[in-house]
């Protein structure tokens, strides 16, 4: 449960990833738009003449800030659909117009039940207050300020019921509201009641978020010190997007009136402040605590730290080691992305990231203490030093202190980083072993080693046949159908059928880049663990050496063949032609890569139980069907050749997972004119699976056949 609960949490993070990305285009506008455009800017360096009221420059200049600024009090509409899309598994185009939907609906829902309780008057004004909550203008909208919690309500909303509608299917009358266009209609129908809901409970919900707001105010220095410690230590987990983003843009982070206006969230105030910046004296050093003390570290800290690195590192390996440092210094110091450098340390010497941990959180406390105001729109680097710090002048911002301060975190970095490299010995670039190589490290890496000591049976299994198709760096997609990995690379010869098969695979079957990995019906959980495996392996090519991929099948182990104790018959699923299944237009069945059977062509449209006993599965995409008779065979009903590829078109299922059926009774109907005319082939295999060593099966009959006849007898071995 912890760890599903930590997966969700960082999908979660990850989708934040995207509306946040907009950010600092939005700042980027706002900041030089609100700076040129001030008057007192203007008379200070002289620009009238060519940044005046009435000058091209000043048009465009107003405009920029004007965009910067509907970026910035559109954000809940914008994470509405941001959350959605990545948080959606499928199809997110479709997530994204719902989400987007969804949001307008449970607004105007809110609209109207203000305005039916007599809080929006029918000449359009408004009570300040209702039940506690206030109201606000949203894209036109009257509705309760719900701010980026309502665009996430709405986006994780959206994609739970994308998630869950996006393949349904209806009855044929109104067949064509299934699939995907189901999502925006059933997203408006809940989101009608979310507003009606949120109408009677969010007033509360705000008072609760403005008084954890204010006991995060009124915590002072000490609480920016423990909001700065947690944000860093959360950094190796991904978990720092979701911590501090409702202290950046919500009422966690804070209020304050700006302009007439109630502006919630600690980075919506100062861009607040920015847009009317004539009209402040001094950018609030409570709302830029929580990102303040960024700059401290990361322009100047962290290249102390980088220096501490390449001054102990070998003689032989200080050049090396030198050019990648100060590559990484640079990207901290000019666009504040710390990774190369934080994960680099924290690879190879986790105690170095807890020092990290402590003087980042150090640096945000003593930001506040010094009432500097520096806004950001990502990360603390120099480019939002300069637009949001110098260009606004330190009369508004105190940014010359972040100079001094961040001096004498530079050498704190440094001696302190020092000491304990040369300590401890600790294997920081440039002081690794002779045969390993100099490299930062990233997240992925990070995330490898820390799971490679105790991967779970099911990550070994999904590392082994990651490294058998070459690596995660050379798949390109991951699928399956009931019983294969079908699989995209981008260099087949990468691929290492030995190194698969001894995954337990009994087949694998190239086609161009796609390849082909046959496990039986196991194979869909088998497709789930690799993607969540791959989504934190490291981005690399694997290149097997030939000594070390012998495959299992080819190891000379003796075994002890099973003397058969009974034989059991099995009968015709279908009435239509039944052959060898050599002759099945696809390697894999033909080659019994799957098990031994028949190719079989139906002639009437009804497959019928071959036997008594229990539906084992039913593919999602319906076009095959797991069975297990009474007598303990394990069969494969396969209709037609590629047809997972139809998704469900051309096949009525008639029975569901675990059900327990007699011998003739109808398990699925074919549309046979269909299938003969969207698949390669309406070869059906019908295969006996997970056979036992020195099992058989025996064909009993070629040509014409009716269901029910005999068609099979198999073994039964002890």
């Amino acid at each position: 449960m912890k760890d599903k609960i930590f997966g969700v949490l960082q999908r979660v993070g990850r989708s934040f990833m995207l509306p946040i990305a907009i950010l600092p285009v939005a700042g980027l506008l706002l900041g030089l738009g609100s700076t040129f455009t001030n008057p007192t800017t203007i008379e200070t360096y002289g620009l009238g003449k060519i940044l005046g009221d009435g000058t091209v420059l000043h048009a465009l200049l107003m405009i920029m800030n004007a965009v910067g600024n509907a970026i910035f009090s559109n954000l809940p509409l914008i994470f509405a659909v941001g959350v959605a899309i990545g948080m959606a598994k499928k199809e997110k185009e479709v997530a994204a117009l719902a989400s987007m939907i969804a949001y307008f609906v449970m607004n105007i829902t809110v609209e109207a039940m203000l305005t039916l309780n007599g809080k929006i008057l029918a000449d359009g004004s408004i009570s300040k207050d209702v039940l506690g909550g206030t109201i606000t203008s949203m894209c036109g909208i009257q509705t309760l300020q719900m701010g980026v919690f309502g665009g996430i309500i709405v986006g994780l909303g959206v994609a739970a019921l994308h998630n869950r509608f996006y393949k349904i299917e209806l009855p044929a009358a109104i067949s064509f509201f299934s699939g995907s266009r189901f999502v925006p209609i059933i997203s408006t129908l809940v989101y009608m009641f979310v507003g009606i809901l949120m109408y009677f409970v969010w007033p509360a919900v705000q008072n609760g978020i403005f008084a954890l707001g204010g006991l995060v105010t009124n915590s002072g220095y000490a609480g920016t010190l423990v909001f700065g410690l947690i944000k860093r230590a959360l950094i190796p987990f991904g978990l720092h997007h979701v911590f501090y983003m409702p202290f950046w843009q919500t009422a966690v982070g804070g209020h304050l009136e700006v302009a007439g206006k109630m502006i919630e969230g600690g980075q919506n105030i100062f861009f607040a402040q920015l847009a009317d910046s004539a009209n402040v004296a001094h950018f609030s050093a409570d709302a830029c605590r929580y990102f303040s003390g960024e700059f401290i570290f990361m322009i100047f800290g962290l290249p102390g730290a980088a220096l501490a690195m390449y001054r102990t590192a070998k003689p032989e390996k200080k050049k090396q080691a030198g050019g990648l440092l100060l590559s990484a210094a640079l990207a901290s110091m000019f666009t504040g992305i710390t990774e190369p450098i934080e994960f680099s340390f924290l690879f190879a010497a986790p105690i170095l990231f807890g020092v990290q941990v402590v003087l980042a959180g150090t640096a945000y406390m003593i930001a506040h203490i010094l009432n500097i105001a520096v806004g950001l729109t990502f990360s603390g680097g120099f480019l939002d030093l300069f637009l949001f710090g110098i260009l606004q002048g330190n009369e508004k911002t105190s940014w010359l202190l972040i100079v001094p301060v961040g001096i004498i975190y530079f050498f704190l970095y440094y001696f302190i980083f020092t000491f304990l490299i040369k300590k401890l010995d600790l294997k920081t670039p440039g002081r690794e072993d002779d045969d390993t190589e100099t490299k930062l490290y990233s997240k992925a890496d990070y995330l490898a080693k820390k799971d490679g000591s105790a991967l779970s049976e099911d990550d070994l299994l999904s590392d082994r046949i990651m490294r058998g198709l070459g690596g995660k760096k050379n798949i390109v997609d991951v699928d399956c159908c009931a019983t294969r990995l079908r699989c995209t690379v981008a260099k087949s010869e990468l691929v290492n059928d030995a190194m698969l098969k001894a995954t337990g695979a009994s087949g694998v079957v190239h086609k161009g880049q796609g390849v082909q990995v046959i496990y039986g019906p196991r194979v869909t959980v088998i497709k789930s663990n690799l993607e969540d495996y791959l989504e934190k392996a490291p981005n690399t090519e694997y290149i097997a050496e030939d000594e070390k991929t012998e495959s299992a099948a080819e190891a000379t182990t003796e075994t002890t063949k099973k003397k058969a104790v009974h034989t059991v018959t099995i009968s015709s699923p279908i009435t239509g032609k039944a052959a060898d299944l050599s002759e099945a237009p696809d390697e894999a069945f033909a080659g019994g890569m799957m098990g031994a059977g028949s190719a079989m062509t139906p002639a009437e449209n009804i497959v019928y139980a071959p036997e008594d006993g229990t539906i084992a599965f039913v593919f999602d995409t319906k076009h095959a069907i797991g069975f297990m008779t009474d007598t303990g065979v394990s069969m494969l009903l396969h209709i037609g050749i590629d047809t997972v590829k139809l998704n469900g078109e051309g096949f009525e299922v008639m029975v569901k997972d675990g059900q327990h059926v007699k011998k003739g009774e109808p398990m699925m109907k074919l549309d046979l004119d269909f299938l003969a005319s969207h698949a390669p082939s309406i070869i059906s295999p019908i295969i006996c699976t997970d056979l036992e060593d020195g099992q058989e099966v025996r064909l009993l009959h070629t040509g014409d056949i009716k269901a029910g006849e005999p068609l099979l007898e198999v073994d039964i071995c002890e």
